[in-house]
């Protein structure tokens, strides 16, 4: 038996600053995506901490009992918090803000905002503590995921009428709670070479089985008093995206998965690793799709099928593509003319531009010219409009242009290469049924933090 560390990573990404809405979503490190099969079974470290003027329950005391619209045990959330929560969620997952919209997932963010207060005041009880540096590392990951400044991150929210705290207390109880679930119970988990063994001996019996890669939001319900309200929701957030709302920023605002750090993503599984009541719809859905809400024992799922194949083949989704970042530097409020200037360096830029090798010194011909180093990253972990983009480039191109805030900015593709499929190796099976049960365990005893606490909804 090998026992293994709950371990955090993070995904470099490129993206511009077009892409803020996706990017700007809470980081998690509970683990890996975890397939559905397992599923189908089923404060703050310090609550005042000075240096980021928060309670346990991240929420500022409300001037009158009016302005209260829950009390989890004694810590309250205010109709303030609760308003900044619904802006947050609107920005970041691109939900329209409509006054219908608004009142309708107002009851579902302020399930998520009595949820984090018990996961608060669990890691209070453990004395458990997050620190401004995690914060701000947190927020340095945001802001690189969509090519901005924690500044400018800060601005677009206050131009959003979003505090700067709305964001930090969730970050905050993002990285308290998973700082209980490592602690609790990632010690506790330990998988066996046979588990392992009995999984491979699986995929070369299915290797001949359609496969499905997958996107998942779950939403969970403690009792059958609440199965219709969250199976409401459900269909409302299943309007959204059919509508153009990215699946994966409204997975990260709303899912109750691990899978939610990931944007949903659970990857390629067949059907027989799926909850017997998801496993039939995926199979008559057509790649794009997104499923009606699917009612199971352990919740509301909402699947989305990326892609479909049959056998171990090459997977596209996870080619390595290695990229540079380029930017001409311009204000936002540069005249016409210095913009046009700033094309014609694009333009002469991709005309002249062979590979990465020496990128650096042709940027530097244009005044204030920066390119980042080459970094490599999987096509499957891209945004959406930056894989479109990928499409048909080629190691030696530079993709079109785009003009951003911070200027004008260019992808160079410096090398490719493709997957060549095949089956996952031990370890990655062994850290994804390692992570499978970790999600298990958090969403066990967050459900018995619900069940023992005390919820005062006005």
């Amino acid at each position: 038996m090998k026992s293994m560390k709950l371990a955090c990573s993070f995904t470099p990404a490129v993206a511009t600053v077009s892409r803020f809405l996706s990017t700007l979503a809470v980081v998690s490190c509970v683990g890996l995506a975890s397939p559905m099969s397992v599923r189908a079974e089923e404060g703050l470290g310090a609550p005042t901490p000075d240096s980021l003027g928060l309670d346990a329950g991240a929420a500022p005391e409300a001037d009158n009992t009016e302005s209260i619209v829950a009390i989890v045990n004694d810590k309250i959330i205010s109709k303030y918090d609760l308003d900044q929560r619904v802006r947050l969620v609107m920005v970041t997952s691109g939900i329209p803000s409509t006054p219908e919209m608004v009142s309708r997932i107002q009851r579902q963010v302020l399930r998520s905002l009595i949820d984090e207060r018990l996961e608060l005041q669990e890691a209070a009880r453990l004395d458990l503590k997050v620190d401004e540096k995690e914060i701000d590392q947190q927020l340095a990951q945001i802001a690189a995921r969509a090519n901005m400044t924690t500044q400018e991150i800060e601005k677009y929210l206050k131009d959003n009428g979003i505090s700067r705290d709305t964001l930090v207390s969730q970050l905050y109880a993002d990285i308290a709670w998973n700082k209980v679930i490592e602690q609790q119970f990632a010690p506790l988990i330990s998988v066996g070479a046979d588990e392992v063994d009995e999984a491979l001996k699986q995929l070369t019996e299915q290797a001949d089985q359609p496969r499905y890669l997958l996107s998942e939001i779950l939403l969970t319900f403690d009792n059958p008093e609440q199965e219709a309200e969250v199976v409401s929701g459900a269909q409302r957030l299943v309007e959204q995206m059919r509508q153009g709302a990215p699946f994966a920023s409204v997975a990260r605002q709303f899912s109750k998965s691990a899978s939610s750090a990931n944007g949903g993503d659970i990857g390629w599984e067949h059907a027989s690793q799926m909850p017997g009541d998801v496993a039939p719809i995926v199979e008559k859905m057509t790649i794009g799709g997104i499923s009606d809400p699917i009612k199971t024992l352990n919740g509301v799922y909402i699947v989305q099928l990326r892609n479909k194949q049959t056998g171990l083949g090459p997977d596209p989704l996870q080619d390595r593509w290695t990229l540079a970042h380029v930017l001409l530097p311009l204000t936002p409020d540069a005249p016409q003319s210095m913009v046009a200037r700033r094309v014609g360096e694009a333009q002469k830029l991709m005309a002249e531009f062979k590979s990465c090798e020496g990128l650096g010194d042709q940027v530097k011909q244009f005044v204030g010219g920066v390119s980042e180093p080459p970094r490599a990253v999987i096509f499957g972990q891209l945004d959406q409009r930056l894989r479109e983009s990928l499409g048909g480039a080629k190691p030696g191109q530079m993709l079109k242009p785009i003009r951003s805030q911070q200027g004008i900015e260019m992808i160079a593709v410096c090398d490719y290469q493709a997957n060549a499929g095949g089956a996952p190796t031990r370890d990655q099976i062994e850290n994804n049924i390692f992570s499978q049960r970790l999600d298990m365990m958090a969403r066990r005893h967050l459900r018995d933090l619900r069940r023992d606490a005390v919820v005062d909804i006005r």
